[in-house]
């Protein structure tokens, strides 16, 4: 009987904090405003511009690894070739 109290006031707070929090736009910490897409999977564009934080430096090894996520291969080029 305790369980089933304590599952229907989980519940019922769940939806109190749905309701409250159902206005407020999501904010991705990896995207820059404007860079996200509509869709079931949202996806930023590649490189430091879309980013929300400033990188202190990005070279083309960084690139190239910011362009191939989420794919499952490392990107061909690296910082000793």
């Amino acid at each position: 009987m305790v369980l089933l109290k304590l599952a229907f006031a989980s519940a019922v707070a769940y939806g109190v904090f749905r309701y409250v929090n159902r206005e407020r736009p999501l904010r991705r910490a990896a995207f820059a405003a404007g860079e996200s897409t509509a869709g079931a999977v949202e996806v930023r564009n590649a490189g430091p511009d879309s980013m929300r934080s400033d990188l202190p430096e990005w070279d083309k090894v960084d690139q190239a690894s910011d362009e191939s996520y989420p794919a499952s291969d490392p990107p061909a080029s690296n910082r000793f070739t």
